[in-house]
């Protein structure tokens, strides 16, 4: 059935519509015909009025009040992007005597699990995480196994849904965690996650805030090629009332998860694929002992990954790197060629950010160089290259830097192409000495 109203109070359907053609399609206009349907089962039309009379009273009431109601207060115009996080301090215990060595992968399978050990309300849904395969990472082996099809299971290949029916589950008190494939994969379900689960806090006043979790595996290499392979963490960013977490170890991944599952906010965690078996040359630190079971990071909490010396940072002799996920490695890698020159703070998290140690950090050392994978021209490190130098411009000693990937439209599948594309730890290195000797 076409439109039988208007479309705008100025688009009048009398306007582009005859009198025959829209009684033709009032004639089908499934309201009526069901309301018909059901007096015809009834077999009396009393009960419905009844209804429609209570319902018409309660509409009215509902928008006298609405009228009748003050306007707000502007001041307000912020309140509401966000619950309140119950999560505001590391605890537990990150490193426990006697525990093993774990890649990312496991470790987030373990978060899980014992988030779903604990929490009986919560399932885990997407594409291949089901029974048999448990994710094409493994990322979820053996949890349909443990807690059964019907709180682990696959679904459609269908971003929308996995995204989107998270809102009503959460909506009935089920917690969510969902994974969307690839990172690449995401975008059809960008529509769902803009413009409802991001919105409905800020929208309801609090009162509607959406609890999903939401697992995007991300990062290129060894030719995942143009489909497998993308960062969209700036794309991300750009949706207000969503969190992003971004982990670069095992012990990290552990402790943010859990720490993304209490929030009773959207957060997406974007897990990087060469990061989760430590598969990449260089990257063999992300293994890290297991956390305890309550150990927990709160989300906003940055980290220092590399120490500069104390006497380097005090002759002006140091510079600092601000990155996250693979970024890391280039960067611990290239510090390498300048010992004790180097401070490395790894974000964990994108949004909220910790700019009381980004700004404290690049006070300090006068120098600052932003690392990111991403294709550089307007990314999320560029905006944070500019806030960085507008927040600490009178203790630089050098224009902020930014290292990241060439500008195109995708990640090749051919290596070498994929490499020239990428940064590296001798790309990383060259910035840092630019810098250094500035």
């Amino acid at each position: 059935v076409p439109l039988l109203g208007h479309h705008t109070s100025g688009v009048r359907k009398e306007f582009y519509r005859s009198t025959s053609d829209l009684n033709l399609h009032m004639e089908r206009d499934p309201l009526p015909l069901l309301r018909n349907q059901v007096i015809q089962q009834l077999g009396d039309e009393a009960p419905l009025e009844k209804i429609e009379k209570a319902v018409g009273a309660l509409v009215a009431e509902h928008f006298a009040a609405a009228v009748n109601a003050p306007e707000p207060d502007p001041a307000g115009v912020s309140h509401h992007i966000f619950a309140p996080t119950p999560v505001l301090t590391e605890q537990g215990e990150r490193s426990p005597a006697l525990a093993k060595s774990l890649p990312m992968v496991d470790s987030a399978l373990f978060a899980i699990r014992e988030i779903m050990d604990e929490n009986p309300e919560v399932i885990l849904f997407g594409q291949d995480v089901g029974r048999r395969l448990g994710g094409v990472f493994r990322e979820a082996a053996t949890l349909a196994e443990r807690f059964g099809d019907h709180r682990v299971f696959n679904t459609a290949i269908q971003e929308a849904y996995i995204i989107g029916s998270t809102t009503g589950l959460c909506a009935t008190g089920i917690k969510p965690i969902v994974e969307v494939q690839f990172a690449d994969y995401i975008y059809p379900g960008l529509n769902q996650l803009v413009t409802e689960i991001a919105k409905s806090c800020y929208l309801s006043n609090g009162r509607f805030p959406i609890q999903t979790l939401i697992r995007v595996p991300v990062g290129a290499y060894g030719g995942g090629g143009p489909y497998h392979s993308a960062c969209i963490e700036t794309l991300l960013l750009s949706v207000k009332g969503i969190k992003v977490v971004f982990p670069s170890n095992a012990a990290d991944m552990k402790g943010l998860m859990k720490a993304a599952f209490l929030d009773p906010n959207p957060v997406v965690m974007l897990e990087h694929k060469g990061l989760y078996w430590s598969k990449v040359p260089g990257t063999e630190d992300a293994r890290r002992p297991e956390p305890a079971a309550d150990y927990i990071i709160p989300l906003g909490k940055a980290t220092i990954a590399l120490n500069a010396d104390t006497a380097r940072v005090e002759a002006g002799e140091s510079c600092c790197v601000i990155t996250y996920g693979m970024g890391v490695y280039w960067s611990k890698a290239a510090a390498g060629t300048f010992p004790g020159q180097v401070e490395i703070i790894d974000l964990r998290t994108l949004y909220p950010l910790d700019e009381d140690c980004i700004f404290d950090t690049v006070k300090r050392h006068g120098k600052c160089l932003v690392v990111t994978e991403e294709q550089l021209n307007n990314s999320f490190a560029e905006a944070l290259a500019g806030r960085i130098s507008l927040a600490c411009f009178r203790q630089l000693d050098a224009p902020v830097q930014m290292t990241g990937a060439v500008s195109i439209p995708a990640v090749p599948m051919n290596v070498a192409l994929e490499a020239a594309m990428l940064p590296d730890s001798n790309k990383v290195a060259t910035m840092i000495k630019q810098l250094l000797d500035y």
